[in-house]
Parts: structure tokens; C-alpha cells; sequence
């Protein structure tokens, strides 16, 4: 019988792309996630029942137990950008790796793959980056022989970057920014589903691997880029921190007053605080290199899902070589 893996939030950005990659591998996929049913189009990933959605919650041992069962492998992938209700950031980013790694061992799992971030660290400003510090801690107390991968800003079809601030082009002139001149090395994510692949089917050391693709750039310098793609001019302002901390405060306080019914997605204090540091790979850290992996460019990506914010879709490029024509 072909062996088991069991991926936490594997209907994910990055889940889904692991899930892929081990049905092709020939292992039987399990789905872990909230609402299984809104996770179906990852069955199709493999041959019939090889991949299937389960109900699993990791804030409960039983949910997270239930759904490892049998299983050679598991995989975190659930993360979150919120840092309040339930599903905060100490909830799924420290407990929730937590349980998954404690049950793991208790349950006899081989191997456990966790996806962290660049900058996680229980000594850093930022609570997101400090509940992932502790999440690391928490899955290597458990599994010592852990695959700890440390993407930084992931980029692809169904990323919440380049989609987000590409959206934004279409409402004006203006594309405001915050922290500027942070720089970033965005890692395509298919690279990083095939890392956690490897460390799933045992391939990669154990270790904390930290994860950049072969560009680095300015906040600035990823928005111009992204403008080139999409053919279109727009004036890049990043704005003061003074500004930024005032817009970030009012957008959290209006999520509070409105007890949710507003969810601060534009800019939290938080993600503030994250921007005053680079979100680059570490000198002499572990990364794609030892594990054989090239990782891909953002010039060999972006123009292949970006194309629908050009101002004439996927019709932008006959129209310019249309008006080249009549020029000659």
C-alpha cells in the first residue's frame, strides 16, 4: 500500500501545491482543513480517493489526531494573518504547530514538515513573527527531526502580493505603499511545495531551511516590477511612518468597533512593525541550495497569471503589436 501524508491546511496557497506534488509522487494525500467541502477541487490531484479533504480543527486534539491517523508523514501549512479571535496568531501559529508536532510523536509519525517564516523569532518586535518563533519551538520540543522551512513574501497564481496590489492599479493613478525600502526575496510557490515534498518523503536533512528565490529587491522595487508586467503607470508613494502607523491604527480600531464585521486587510500595526525589517535570507542559512532545488524568477512567473490586470487582458499584446503596425 502506497504511504500516507496528512496536510494540515493542505487546501491552502501552499498546501494545495504540496498535496499536488505528493499525489504525482504516488502517495495517498490527506486534506486536513475546516470545511472539507469547500476543499474538493484538491481531489482531482490524484486518481480516485488517492487525495481526499478531511474535517480537522487544530485548536482540538481529537480533530488533529483523527486526521494523522495511519499517516508516515505529516505537513503544517496553516498559518494566519489575524491576530485576534479564535484563530489568532498564538492559537494556529504556536499551539496549533504545537499539538500537531506533540501528536505526531505521540501517534508514531515519521517525519513532520512545518512551514514557518522568514524572521520568526520569540525576541522579535512583531507578534505574527514571534508566534511563528514559537511554533518552531514547540514542533522541535516534539519532533526533533523536523523539516522546518522559512519562506519569505511566496508569489503565484493565488498569492495574496502581487494579486493584492495589482488589484489596487485598477482603482486610481496612486499605488500607496508602506515601508518602501524593505527589502524581500519573494520565492515562487511551487518551489516551496516541492522543499516540503522533499522533507515529507524523507529527502532533506533535518533542519530549518530558509527559503528566497534568486531576486532581491526593495518594496518599491517588487511594485515597478509588477507595473512592468501589467503595463501599466502608476506613481508609487511609500508613505511617511507616521502616516503609515496612523492609517495602520485606524483600520485596526475600526475592525474592533465594528466587532469584526470590518476585517482589516489593507494594513494592520502589526504587519507595520514586520516592514521595519528585511525579508531576505540569512547569511550562511540553509536554503534551496542543499536541497538541490533552483528556484524559479519572478520574471519567469508573473507574466503567466498577472496578465488579466493589464489594462486589455490577455488581448494587451496583439493591441500593442496592432499599434506598432500602423506606426510603420
Amino acid at each position: 500500500m502506497s504511504k500516507l501524508v496528512t496536510i494540515y491546511g493542505g487546501s491552502g496557497f501552499v498546501g494545495r501545491y504540496i498535496a499536488r506534488r505528493m499525489a504525482k509522487a504516488g502517495w495517498r494525500v490527506r486534506v486536513a482543513v475546516r470545511r472539507p467541502n469547500e476543499a474538493l477541487f484538491v481531489k482531482p490531484y490524484g486518481v480516485v480517493g488517492q487525495v481526499e479533504p478531511v474535517l480537522c480543527n487544530i485548536r482540538d486534539d481529537n480533530s488533529v489526531r483523527l486526521a494523522m491517523q495511519g499517516a508516515d508523514a505529516v505537513v503544517n501549512c496553516v498559518g494566519t494573518f489575524d491576530k485576534g479571535g479564535k484563530n489568532n496568531f498564538d492559537a494556529v501559529q504556536n499551539e496549533g504547530a504545537t499539538r500537531i508536532a506533540r501528536l505526531a510523536k505521540q501517534t508514531g509519525v515519521a517525519r513532520m514538515v512545518h512551514i514557518s517564516a522568514i524572521g520568526a523569532n520569540v525576541d522579535a518586535d512583531s507578534l505574527y513573527s514571534i508566534s511563528k518563533g514559537e511554533g518552531e519551538l514547540g514542533v522541535l520540543e516534539h519532533m526533533p527531526g523536523a523539516v522546518i522551512l522559512r519562506p519569505s513574501v511566496i508569489f503565484g497564481p493565488e498569492d495574496q502580493f502581487f494579486n493584492r496590489f495589482a488589484g489596487m492599479t485598477r482603482l486610481g493613478p496612486v499605488l500607496p505603499i508602506a515601508g518602501g525600502n524593505t527589502r524581500f526575496q519573494p520565492v515562487y510557490v511551487d518551489d516551496v511545495a516541492h522543499a516540503a515534498a522533499l522533507g515529507a518523503m524523507g529527502r532533506a536533512k533535518a533542519g530549518v531551511y530558509e527559503l528566497g528565490g534568486p531576486d532581491v529587491d526593495t518594496f518599491r522595487g517588487l511594485m515597478q516590477r509588477m507595473l512592468d508586467v501589467i503595463n501599466r503607470r502608476r506613481l508609487i508613494i511609500s508613505m511617511p511612518r507616521i502616516i503609515a502607523r496612523i492609517m495602520a491604527f485606524s483600520f485596526d480600531m475600526l475592525q474592533v468597533v465594528t466587532l469584526g464585521l470590518f476585517k482589516n486587510t489593507l494594513l494592520t500595526r502589526d504587519q507595520l512593525t514586520s516592514l521595519a525589517q528585511d525579508n531576505v535570507v540569512s547569511d550562511g542559512a540553509q536554503g534551496f541550495a542543499e536541497l538541490g532545488i533552483q528556484p524559479a524568477s519572478m520574471e519567469a512567473v508573473l507574466p503567466d497569471y498577472l496578465w488579466r490586470f493589464r489594462p486589455s487582458g490577455q488581448y494587451d499584446a496583439i493591441k500593442e503589436s496592432a499599434r506598432n503596425l500602423r506606426q510603420s
